[in-house]
This record gives structure tokens, C-alpha cells and sequence, in this order.
């Protein structure tokens, strides 16, 4: 597994659920666009080893976590 497509897999599902978020003011859908363009990518078979999938989806635990909290701030 080469070292970029860890670090790619630990930081951009995370960045898509914050962007998705900001764009339609809805976590939820943010996660469920950002899961629908992992599985996309995954279906295509550019995620190979299956631990980039553990790795994807900490990444989408954790954008959507600050995406919630950023979601609770706008509201106060």
C-alpha cells in the first residue's frame, strides 16, 4: 500500500463531509454524498487494499463529528 493513498484515504473523506456540509447546510447529507462518492471509488477499484476502507471510513467519522459541531455553532 503505498504511503499517498493512506494519506489521501485519512484526509480528503473527512474534508468532503465538512465541504458537503457547508455547501447544503446538512450533515447528514454531506456523509450520505460523501459515502456515495467512496463507494463510487471503490466500485471503480481505486481503493484496493481493504484497509483503506477502516481507514476511509475513521475519516468520515471524524468530518462528520466537526461537521455536527460546526453545524451546532452556526445555530448559537
Amino acid at each position: 500500500m503505498s504511503v499517498m493513498k493512506f494519506l489521501m484515504a485519512l484526509i480528503l473523506p473527512g474534508l468532503l463531509v465538512i465541504l458537503f456540509t457547508r455547501v447544503t447546510f446538512k450533515n447528514y447529507v454531506g456523509l450520505a454524498l460523501s459515502v456515495a462518492l467512496i463507494a463510487a471509488s471503490i466500485y471503480a477499484g481505486y481503493t484496493h487494499p481493504p484497509l483503506l476502507y477502516v481507514v476511509d471510513a475513521i475519516s468520515l467519522t471524524i468530518g462528520f463529528w466537526y461537521a455536527t459541531k460546526m453545524m451546532n455553532q452556526q445555530k448559537n
